[in-house]
């Protein structure tokens, strides 16, 4: 199976604890209506590599599991499958990662490291625009064209998109070694048009996998779901300032028109949208994370996930100052750090916390296949 070592998979202690507490949750089964990973899991006896990690990236960690255990900690079974199930996702991650060389960066992807990522090149991007012509990049420019004064806009599209190409690449090849160790089957299109509305509407985020859950608990027991609400802040937001960004190269490549483009224009207003909505997103799962109960997080995980969410905020923050400074001596400085923080977010995509996009709508397009057979 392409360069991956399933003997090395199978011996993961992630694999083996996770496998342990399936065993367990099966013979249980009072959570079975908590969300799509306890009727997936009925459907199994036993749980090899590829069944984890399938169960791992169904689970939508809302926690709401845990808190209903008999057996959690301090019992002598330790079952605490939020956490349990947030290990093995994260080892999954590396498992699949192309290139193989680089899947350590999930170790690594931290807070610090993604903070020093953008810095620097933000930076760079900076230092470099100021030095080739300091009077263009202080200097105030107006009207279409205006950022292509201080960066040629092959230079500008095209280091993003190399990147892309690169990412795209390696989410295909991930999908593929994923969708093989699984032994996921295609359910045709029910299948895919349930997938979709469990993403979109995030129905296993929040303790019932009819979506009407009261949400996820925090420390205090109290159910929310605010970070149902934030996700689909975040998780629309970046989908509006991706049709922006779609809208813009139209407007570039088929209108003939270069940017920045006026205020109340499509491209303009479907960014600026998406990126309130994103920063609102991103900083209220930012308060979400840090409201859950510790016992269900994986400590070990949360600098990846801390620096997608801060990446994130800052991509959506200083686009909308890009946009409210564009017109002043600032602009330069302003496309500098934006510019930053956004190759920096897709040089780290692969390696980030977002691959759990791609894995989570894999396991609900199979679990999904998986159902509609069993029924039959």
């Amino acid at each position: 199976m392409d360069d991956l070592n399933l003997a090395r998979l199978a011996s993961t202690a992630s694999h083996e604890e996770t496998a342990r507490i399936m065993q367990i949750c099966n013979a249980c089964r009072y959570c079975e209506g908590f969300c799509a990973v306890f009727p997936a899991m009925e459907r199994r006896r036993l749980f090899d590599v590829g069944d984890t990690a399938f169960l791992a990236n169904l689970c939508h960690h809302c926690g709401a599991c845990y808190h209903a255990c008999q057996y959690a900690p301090p019992h002598e079974f330790a079952v605490n499958v939020p956490q349990t199930l947030a290990e093995r996702r994260a080892a999954s991650w590396r498992e699949f990662a192309w290139p193989g060389p680089l899947a350590g960066l999930f170790d690594r992807n931290g807070l610090v490291v993604a903070m020093t990522a953008t810095i620097g090149l933000a930076l760079a991007v900076g230092l470099m625009l100021a030095m080739i012509a300091p009077h263009l990049f202080w200097g105030v420019h107006f009207g279409e064209g205006a950022f292509y004064v201080l960066m040629p806009h092959t230079v500008m599209a095209g280091i993003p998109m190399v990147i892309s190409g690169f990412v795209i690449l390696s989410f295909i090849i991930g999908w593929r070694r994923y969708w093989r160790t699984t032994g996921a089957r295609w359910g045709g299109l029910p299948a895919l048009s349930d997938a979709f509305r469990a993403t979109a509407t995030l129905r296993n985020l929040g303790g019932d996998n009819s979506g009407n859950g009261g949400g996820c608990p925090g420390a205090d027991d109290r159910s929310s779901l605010a970070r149902r609400h934030y996700h689909h802040l975040t998780f629309y937001g970046f989908m509006l300032c991706f049709a922006s960004t779609s809208t813009g190269t139209l407007y570039h490549y088929v209108l003939g028109r270069e940017a920045p483009y006026g205020y109340f224009e499509l491209p303009v207003i479907l960014g600026t949208v998406g990126g309130v909505m994103l920063c609102v997103g991103t900083a209220g799962l930012w308060r979400e994370k840090r409201r859950m109960e510790p016992a269900v997080l994986s400590l070990a995980r949360l600098g990846m996930d801390y620096a997608f969410i801060w990446l994130l905020f800052w991509v959506s923050a200083t686009g909308l100052v890009l946009l409210a400074v564009r017109e002043t001596g600032y602009m330069g400085l302003a496309l500098a750090v934006h510019l930053g923080v956004v190759y920096a977010f897709f040089l780290v995509l692969p390696f980030s916390k977002f691959v759990h996009a791609i894995y989570r709508f894999a396991a609900l397009l199979a679990d999904a296949g998986e159902a509609r057979r069993s029924a039959m």
